[in-house]
């Protein structure tokens, strides 16, 4: 079996040669360690083996493994990833510092509300519902502009980018086109943001097409951390 520090090689070397194949220069592909339902000790490797960003998907496991770092006083960049109920973003504006999920103003205005004033602006992505997908969060292509003005006018946040969750392709064709749409809106939409530079797709199955689709971010979990327990999720 391979550890975590081997593990991260590994898909370091996969984000490298799916850069390499498309004209990239993998120093634009930042690795996400999703490290949702994984203990602290499989952090704690991660950590040692010299990773520092890391995905979460649900709150209070997400900030029981935040304050358990903090203590430790190890620098780490916390993303939340999953959806995001109204009443629970006061958490996440505490203690995330990106929020990859946002779908609506109101949840925007919450984050941006309950921000501490000591705290850097939230750094956020908007989330699109790429495949229409019923049973997925994200909002539709018709309203992310309108969303993303919102967010400019919200003091404590900052908006990065767009993140989607397409729905699963086996070939990469399939793939490149699911991903085709956010990429020409993520394009013209950076061109009048100077700030907006962080496009959040791709995962285990789909990286290379991801990466050659223009993600700068990759978010992988199985491929680095194994097989995921989801009995004790909260």
């Amino acid at each position: 079996m391979c550890s975590i520090k081997q593990n991260l090689e590994q898909v370091t070397r996969q984000i490298d040669s799916a850069a390499q194949k498309c004209g990239r220069d993998a120093s634009g592909v930042q690795l996400l360690a999703v490290s949702k339902t994984k203990p602290i000790d499989a952090i704690a490797d991660a950590v040692a083996a010299g990773h520092r960003q890391f995905g979460e998907n649900y709150v209070q496991e997400g900030v029981e493994k935040i304050l358990h770092f903090r203590e430790q006083s190890t620098p780490l960049e916390w993303h939340f990833i999953g959806p995001i109920q109204s009443n629970k973003t006061r958490p996440v504006a505490e203690h995330f510092d990106w929020v990859h999920s946002v779908d609506r103003s109101k949840v925007a205005r919450r984050l941006s509300e309950q921000r501490p004033n000591d705290m850097p602006p939230l750094q956020v992505l908007i989330q699109i519902n790429t495949s229409g997908e019923s049973s997925k969060s994200g909002t539709q292509f018709e309203d992310v502009k309108a969303l993303a003005d919102e967010i400019d006018q919200l003091p404590n946040l900052e908006l990065r980018g767009l993140m989607c969750i397409p729905q699963p392709e086996d070939d990469h064709d399939s793939q490149l086109a699911a991903f085709a749409p956010l990429s020409q809106l993520f394009e013209e939409m950076k061109a009048s943001r100077p700030r907006f530079d962080t496009l959040s797709m791709g995962m285990s199955g789909d990286m290379d097409a991801a990466i050659a689709s223009g993600s700068t971010m990759v978010r992988i979990g199985t491929a680095i951390f194994g097989a995921r327990d989801y009995t004790n999720r909260q």
